[in-house]
């Protein structure tokens, strides 16, 4: 039996966002999460997975914890962001997702997290997956004039990959318009 592969956090950066206003439980986050409809469409944790995930975040310096006496009850353990973990967290929340797989859950998530913000994070994180979606979309056309004409399953697949990419883009376009910054009309 193989060692399980830890993969790399991406997706996970969205915890820190329930921690961004200030500390919290781990019960809290997991609750804040499933309250959360928009998110809780798209990401759905059980409770130990959300503990697991919050106690990698801490193992990699986005979290500090401390324990808090409640008298007769057991103590319980109070989460915070680091420096590290606020950083972290900014960073991503910028950063368009490089894959349509994920697009799904992390770029709602992002999307979710920055319109909460102040400033322009919205229309920089839109923005920026606009240009990101352009290269598949170009990449997919390009991938798709190299494929044989008998190759029908494959060219069926590519021009798919197409019709997602161009799907993501109109939605990102409505997006850009509905979230984006407000105008002056005396503009």
């Amino acid at each position: 039996m193989s060692p399980m592969v830890k993969l790399p956090l991406s997706m996970e950066y969205a915890l820190l966002g329930f921690l961004r206003d200030g500390a919290s439980y781990p019960y809290q986050v997991h609750q804040r999460l499933e309250q959360t409809a928009m998110l809780h469409m798209v990401w759905r944790l059980k409770q130990r997975q959300t503990y697991m995930l919050l106690e990698r975040l801490e193992a990699e310096g986005l979290l500090a914890s401390s324990t808090v006496d409640q008298g007769r009850r057991p103590p319980r353990r109070m989460l915070q962001l680091t420096p590290h973990g606020m950083a972290t967290f900014q960073h991503w929340l910028v950063v368009p997702v490089e894959h349509g797989r994920a697009f799904r859950q992390e770029f709602m998530a992002k999307l979710y997290f920055a319109q909460r913000e102040t400033g322009d994070s919205a229309a920089t994180l839109i923005a920026r997956q606009i240009a990101t979606c352009r290269i598949w979309l170009h990449d997919f056309q390009q991938q798709l004039g190299t494929i044989a004409a008998d190759a029908k399953l494959d060219r069926l697949v590519i021009e798919f990959r197409i019709g997602q990419v161009a799907a993501i883009l109109a939605w990102l376009d409505t997006c850009t318009v509905v979230l984006g910054p407000a105008h002056d009309p005396a503009d």
